[in-house]
């Protein structure tokens, strides 16, 4: 962990960050670069050292990739229950992780696996975070046909984070996809109405449905560039806000 500076002050006091499956694969084909995930945690953990309350909702694209089975022909239902499974995965990986550099932290689960994790009960989950404990949500929320984005905008408003925070491979949201389009533009800040209106690909449109019925700021940021996520947490002009009408 690194030092606490005199610069590092949180905006916020409880947050929920949504870290995608695919950005824990690093340079691999699939699964878990082990590199990426210790990088990751102690991440996390300096931002941790804060005071601040973390909640985390991982995806499962680096193991199952539920859509893209649904169109080979795996009915749409099973292939969602698998894919909430991968999170399970994903989660486990990341409380190892947390829990090297210290960090005591619980896994709630959706899906009831009592051997493995908690059930998702949202007033122990609270109680875990303002007891200075990492809070992670796997298992979806427990039904098909709902991204894990959705997920993010569900947990956060039902543990009251501030804010949502999206980390990617990208550094914000842009008007078109920035590989295929060299006139590409990076927004600062973007309302929901727009993000829907443009079809933009932040979150999927339930995600910030939600996220715009609750007032809940979402933050798209890129995870790999080391400091952003307590960059984020600390105020400073780092991604793509997303907020208001």
């Amino acid at each position: 962990m690194h030092s606490i500076s005199q610069t590092d002050h949180p905006i916020y006091k409880r947050i929920l960050l949504k870290l995608s499956g695919e950005a824990l694969m690093g340079k691999e084909p699939y699964g878990i670069d082990t590199q990426v995930l210790e990088e990751t945690a102690e991440e996390i953990g300096n931002v941790h050292e804060l005071g601040v309350e973390i909640a985390l909702v991982i995806g499962g694209g680096n193991i199952f990739r539920g859509v893209s089975a649904a169109s080979q022909g795996m009915d749409r239902a099973t292939a969602d229950y698998m894919g909430m499974l991968a999170t399970v995965m994903n989660a486990l990986a990341m409380q190892q992780a947390l829990e090297k550099h210290g960090v005591v932290t619980r896994v709630q689960s959706a899906i009831d696996m009592k051997e493995v994790a908690e059930p998702f009960i949202r007033r122990r989950a609270i109680r875990h975070l303002e007891k200075g404990r990492i809070v992670i949500f796997a298992g979806g929320t427990g039904l098909p046909f709902f991204t894990t984005d959705t997920t993010a905008a569900l947990r956060a408003a039902e543990m009251g984070a501030e804010v949502l925070m999206k980390a990617t491979k990208v550094d914000g949201v842009y008007s078109a996809d920035p590989q295929k389009d060299p006139n590409a533009r990076r927004y600062e800040r973007i309302s929901f109405n727009e993000v829907l209106q443009k079809n933009l690909a932040v979150m999927d449109g339930t995600a910030i449905s939600m996220a715009r019925e609750h007032d809940m700021k979402i933050v798209v940021f890129n995870l790999r560039k080391a400091g952003n996520i307590k960059g984020v947490v600390c105020g400073q002009p780092i991604g793509t806000v997303v907020e208001g009408n």
